[in-house]
């Protein structure tokens, strides 16, 4: 990364929780202080964070190389899932991964009880498994451990197999270049690897799908013109994917706004380079094999602990220290990482 692009971001040395919660650029820090100056002065209007959301949208579906207008913005992963669980049929087959993060499970095994029942295969198995299924949801890089799914074969499997993919690529947007244009659902939370404050989400619907999805939570932020369509029926909803749009955390959208403009005009294979070296590297020198991936775990006894102690911070996940590498991250974590773990 430049130094012009370091320079934007302060974590202290051994952040290496990414995964957990990303680090945000000064600028987008400044954009904060700004707009939350001006409410405590008493100069904003509710139509002021407008813009801030719609930038927030653009960038987001650059990254996913999609159509803004298929991009609905929301406050949680869970919150899409759970529209794409409503509207299965009863007795609908759902297809996952063993280990799933549950805000891609919980939604559908809530279900159980009009006949929706969900199988879980371990990864490697699951374009051979899409035969069985309705709908195959997946995230993109696993929560747990970093692993990276085959989508490509995922896709071709289910698609031949007359089955939906939902995709959640909130471990992925933000360091791996994804075009998931033909995904038929896709949900990403912001506050990891695309550095946003919390209570941002995103939605991306295939058109073919549009129609297959019931806007449960619709409120006046989903109206074909949220200003003019704000009282009394009948129904009016926005044509494209913002009739799933929920009323935006004002805040939150601004820091968003900037953080995922700075991504979106990055170099992506750049991106992707640095991070995936830095996890490697750190592979590498614990005597382990590559992965390929900005998410790694590792086994040590006392892992956790010892790098608290070191002064790394990481996260523990499925019984094992997990730790990820992004933009902020150099070749010092590295070493500090290693040092404590050897």
């Amino acid at each position: 990364m430049t130094p012009d692009l370091r320079a934007l971001f302060s974590p202290e040395p051994g952040y290496l929780n990414t995964a957990s919660l990303g680090v945000p650029p000064s600028t987008a820090l400044a954009a904060l202080h700004e707009v939350l100056d001006g409410w405590r002065r008493g100069r904003l209007q509710p139509p002021d964070f407008d813009a801030a959301v719609e930038r927030s949208r653009r960038a987001w579906a650059a990254l996913s190389a999609v159509d803004p207008a298929q991009v609905a913005v929301g406050a949680a992963v869970s919150q899409f899932v759970g529209l794409v669980a409503a509207a299965l049929p009863d007795g609908a087959r759902v297809l996952t991964v063993q280990g799933e993060f549950t805000s891609v499970l919980f939604p559908f095994l809530v279900h159980a009880g009009r006949g929706v029942t969900v199988q879980e295969v371990p990864l490697d198995e699951l374009p051979a498994s899409c035969g069985s299924a309705d709908l195959v949801a997946v995230s993109c890089v696993q929560s747990a451990d970093g692993r990276v799914v085959d989508l490509r074969a995922v896709l071709a499997a289910a698609h031949a197999a007359g089955a939906r993919v939902l995709l959640d690529t909130t471990q992925s947007c933000g360091w791996l270049p994804l075009d998931v244009s033909e995904v038929d659902v896709v949900v990403c939370g912001g506050y990891k690897w695309l550095l946003c404050p919390r209570g941002t989400a995103f939605l991306y619907v295939r058109p073919e799908v549009l129609a297959e999805l019931r806007p449960l939570a619709a409120g006046w932020y989903a109206g074909d013109d949220p200003w003019t369509s704000i009282y009394g029926s009948p129904l009016r909803l926005a044509a494209d994917a913002r009739r799933f749009d929920l009323s935006p955390a004002w805040f939150s959208w601004t820091g968003a706004a900037v953080a995922l403009e700075l991504l979106a005009g990055l170099d992506a294979d750049a991106v992707r380079r640095h991070d995936v070296a830095l996890a490697d590297l750190f592979l590498d020198r614990m005597g382990l094999p590559s992965r390929g991936s900005a998410i790694v775990t590792v086994d040590t006894a006392g892992a956790a602990q010892r790098l608290a102690a070191a002064g790394v911070r990481a996260a523990v996940r499925a019984g094992r220290a997990r730790l990820s590498f992004h933009l902020y991250n150099d070749e010092a974590d590295v070493e500090q990482a290693v040092a404590a773990l050897r």
